[in-house]
């Protein structure tokens, strides 16, 4: 997901520009309401749901901030680029999902030295940069979130009389978090099922790169049990690679992050078998309350706020998440 390609720091600083969205009160002039900066790491769903948290919880607080945004597309310099600006500007606090655990602290540093209030949600710097800039942290317990996964593989295993399943991973781990999932997803696994294997460990955190990932990991590993998709991109492109390969009835996969695609892949019952998600809009809600919060003086020291963690293990459970999201927003 991280770009590799280089831009002059003008042409980044245009296009952070260009990128900036604006949301105000009705009626009122655009900012008197406070400003955010906010990055998202890239434009999967997840973020979608975050950006309509953040706008309805705003809306609770009785102050709709505008907010200054970037799809940062995974791109640790067009984020700094950003992150300069908006510290320029003196927004009221910066909302990141920071593109890189190193690369992001430099800019995080900038805008703590300028004042700005940071607020981390779904990935953030390393612990101790994070405990030096960061006030606040809004974080769905990733170990636990890898555990789930684990334990609803474990028992469909069980279920299919398949003690000894080779699985394969699809990664997004240049985020600690995901190396968390997969920690997590390991050890429950093999509580119950000491004889699975993880065969294989591949990145493929876009739906793209994860398609292509998926089918190299089948043509050397035919007869794979299952994958685990550490992200959304991942579990999709898993799912997609199946179909293509003709693997359905054989091969299936344990993912991450709903959406309506995953929705009726789980409702479909043929190749996913369960999801572990935390809601976007949820974290989004989290993230503008942690920054009123510290604006008003509530968090004073690093903080993490927790974000709930959800399992859906049926294709009732897919179902009924579709009925509860028509606009697909997670």
């Amino acid at each position: 997901m991280v770009a590799t390609g280089r831009r002059s720091r003008a042409g980044l600083a245009l296009m952070a520009v260009v990128l900036f969205g604006v949301v105000a009160a009705c009626g009122g002039r655009v900012g008197e309401n406070g400003r955010f900066g906010v990055v998202y790491m890239d434009a999967q769903g997840f973020y979608a749901g975050v950006r309509v948290g953040m706008q309805q919880e705003a809306e609770v607080l009785g102050r709709s901030p505008q907010l200054l945004q970037l799809n940062a597309q995974g791109d640790a310099s067009k984020e700094s680029t950003f992150i300069d600006q908006v510290s320029a500007a003196k927004v009221d606090a910066l909302i990141l999902s920071p593109a890189s655990a190193t690369a992001s602290v430099p800019a995080l540093k900038l805008a703590h030295e300028s004042g700005i209030p940071i607020i981390c949600y779904n990935t953030c710097v390393a612990e101790e940069s994070a405990r030096e800039y960061v006030s606040a942290y809004v974080l769905g317990d990733p170990t636990r979130f890898g555990e789930l996964l684990g334990e609803r593989a474990a028992e469909y295993f069980l279920a299919e009389g398949n003690t000894e399943p080779e699985i394969a991973v699809v990664n997004c781990e240049f985020v600690e978090v995901c190396i968390e999932r997969r920690k997590g997803f390991e050890q429950a696994l093999h509580a119950e099922l000491p004889g699975a294997r993880i065969v294989a460990n591949q990145e493929g955190a876009t739906i793209d790169e994860a398609v292509d990932v998926a089918e190299r990991i089948l043509t050397a590993n035919p007869d794979l049990d299952a994958f685990y998709g550490e992200a959304g991109g991942a579990t999709m492109g898993a799912v997609r690679a199946v179909q293509a390969r003709n693997k359905v009835g054989q091969t299936v996969v344990f993912g991450s992050d709903m959406s309506t695609e995953a929705g009726q892949a789980l409702a479909a019952e043929d190749i996913l078998k369960g999801v572990v998600d935390i809601s976007g809009i949820t974290v989004g809600e989290l993230a503008a309350r942690a920054a009123d919060d510290v604006r008003r003086g509530e968090i004073t020291d690093y903080t993490v706020v927790p974000a709930p963690v959800e399992l859906y293990a049926t294709p009732e459970d897919g179902s009924d998440w579709l009925r509860a999201h028509p606009d697909g927003v997670p």
